[in-house]
């Protein structure tokens, strides 16, 4: 069984080509080990991921770099030979499903609340709803 499910930020906004009409998106995600090292720090991975057609489209329209994102898919290896002679070797993570990890609001900073402007308008006290005339 080939199945791989991942949650981490993205490294880099992705990359995307377009093929005879399929759409393909590029990008690596940092995956935080459970685990700190030697020096009491978290480590992390870092893993190429590729995406393609409506995947790879949802991926380039609501993804960039730094954002958190799940993914589930399977590993696929394979080599190239480079233009230097040398064979390649490679493993990305094909994404069959991507999820946003956190809201939309989440990533952006604390916006302060305005103190409030005077309308003309009377707060209604707490408590008051039974003796309203309306409900």
């Amino acid at each position: 069984m080939n199945n791989v499910t991942l949650i981490g930020r993205m490294v880099r906004d992705p990359e995307i080509r377009t093929n005879n009409d399929m759409t393909v998106a590029r990008f690596s995600v940092a995956v935080n080990r459970d685990f700190k090292n030697k020096d009491g720090k978290y480590d992390a991975d870092f893993i190429n991921c590729i995406a393609f057609k409506n995947t790879a489209e949802f991926v380039e329209k609501y993804f960039s770099k730094g954002m958190r994102i799940g993914l589930i898919g399977r590993i696929q290896t394979g080599s190239y030979t480079n233009k230097d002679g040398n064979k390649v070797y490679t493993t990305d993570v094909v994404c069959d499903k991507v999820e946003f990890v956190e809201n939309k609001g989440d990533s952006k900073p604390e916006v302060k609340e305005q103190p409030k402007q005077d309308d003309g308008f009377v707060d209604v006290p707490a408590g008051i709803e039974d003796e309203l005339p309306f409900t």
